[in-house]
């Protein structure tokens, strides 16, 4: 891989969008500070790659990371679950609704494929390769290996939870994996930007700029 302005990008490089969506960006249910700012950025990165990924954020309205369907409860709280610890959210991206639709202006024409997460109501799925059980498979790295992608190149919504359990899991999984920084904005949740860059350089993934594609 070869960085600044003479990055190359192969037919072995994958860019993987997550959820680019209305309920994440500005007057959506759980708006990502700026998320509808990603959307130039990853238009124009995008036309430099033949394989593009989306992920899509599609959860039924009685899904269990909603604080509305736990009593008492309320958004950004946590709570136990089987499969661990699950923060608590607004209502969002509901299967069928305007708020699950991209965002307008994102370019979905380049994308050869639609990874829809989080559908199964008793359990979340931050990651686009592995729902929070860290077993269940979505079926991206199937996807994945099954063309022989090698590097994984990530952006989206938000940068301290869906990509960084996307790069984290593309990671563990074998992948080089690359972070375009100013492509994602994130929620920051008691320090969860923080956290997702001490993680990325503990996992060895790689954070660039924008710029780079220039």
């Amino acid at each position: 891989m070869e960085w600044g302005l003479a990055m190359k990008i192969s037919d072995r490089d994958v860019l993987l969008v997550i959820d680019v969506q209305n309920d994440f960006c500005t007057g959506g249910a759980l708006a990502v500070p700026g998320g509808e700012k990603v959307v130039p950025a990853i238009n124009r990165i995008a036309q430099k790659f033949a394989n593009v990924v989306l992920t899509q954020d599609w959860h039924p309205s009685d899904h269990v990371s909603f604080a509305v369907n736990h009593a008492g409860k309320q958004p950004f709280q946590t709570i136990e679950l089987d499969y661990g610890s699950q923060v608590l959210w607004p209502t969002h991206c509901v299967q069928g609704t305007a708020g699950a639709e991209f965002h307008g202006e994102l370019d979905v024409t380049r994308a050869s494929l639609v990874v829809r997460k989080g559908f199964r109501r008793g359990i979340d799925s931050y990651s686009a390769l592995f729902e929070n059980d860290h077993r269940t498979p979505t079926g991206l790295l199937g996807y994945l290996r099954e063309r022989e992608l090698k590097t994984v190149f990530v952006a989206g919504l938000a940068l301290d939870f869906c990509v960084r359990f996307s790069a984290e899991d593309a990671r563990k999984a074998g992948c080089e994996v690359v972070v375009i920084e100013d492509a994602c904005r994130g929620i920051d949740l008691d320090g969860s930007v923080a956290a997702a860059h001490r993680s990325f350089v503990e996992l060895g993934i790689s954070v660039i700029s924008f710029e780079a594609f220039l």
